[in-house]
C-alpha cells in the first residue's frame, strides 16, 4: 500500500540540527495520520505522499518550514506572586500568549521577585534535518480520521 490522505504511516527517522546534532530520534518508532492532520512536519507528509514501505528520505527545513523564528513577544518576566511555591527552572506551564491563543511556557529564570518564562519551542530559529523511514502503511480506521489523530499501538489511546 502506497501512503495516501487517511493512511496511519509508521516511521523510524532522526532529527538534527544543521550542525548533524542529534535532537530526536524515534524509540520506539512512531505512527501518524496522513493528510494534514498536523501530525509531522508538512514538508515531510509531502515527501512520504504516494510512497510505500522501505521508502527513505532526507528532509532539510528551515526555521520557516519548521517552528518559526524567535518571537520576543513569547518571552515574559512575571511577578513571583503569580507562581506557587514550587515554581523552578525547567517546569513547564500553560498560559495564554498576546494573541489569546494557549502556549506552553518553559521556566527560564526564577529570583525572590520574578519568574522568566519562554513560550517559544525549544528548535525555534533552527535548519532541521528530518531523515526517516517507512517501516508500515495502513488504512486508517474510521474513528482515527474522526479523531485525526492514530490509536492504538505508537499512537494515542484514549
Amino acid at each position: 500500500m502506497n501512503i495516501t490522505r487517511n493512511s496511519v504511516v509508521t516511521l523510524s527517522f532522526s532529527l538534527r540540527d544543521d550542525e548533524n546534532t542529534l535532537l530526536e530520534e524515534s524509540d520506539p518508532d512512531i505512527s501518524y495520520l496522513h493528510g494534514g492532520y498536523d501530525g509531522i512536519f508538512p514538508m515531510v507528509e509531502e515527501k512520504l505522499e504516494g510512497q510505500g514501505v522501505g521508502y527513505q528520505c532526507t528532509v532539510t527545513m528551515t526555521p520557516e518550514q519548521a517552528f518559526g523564528e524567535y518571537d520576543a513577544s513569547l518571552r515574559r518576566v512575571e511577578p513571583r506572586s503569580w507562581f506557587p511555591d514550587e515554581v523552578s527552572v525547567g517546569m513547564r506551564l500553560e498560559g495564554e500568549g498576546d494573541n489569546g491563543e494557549s502556549h506552553l511556557f518553559v521556566v527560564t529564570d526564577v529570583t525572590d521577585d520574578s519568574v522568566t518564562v519562554d513560550g517559544n519551542h525549544p528548535l525555534v530559529g533552527k535548519t532541521l534535518v528530518f531523515q526517516c523511514e517507512v517501516l508500515g502503511v495502513r488504512r486508517a480506521t474510521p474513528e482515527e480520521t474522526e479523531h485525526g489523530h492514530v490509536h492504538g499501538e505508537h499512537g494515542h489511546v484514549h
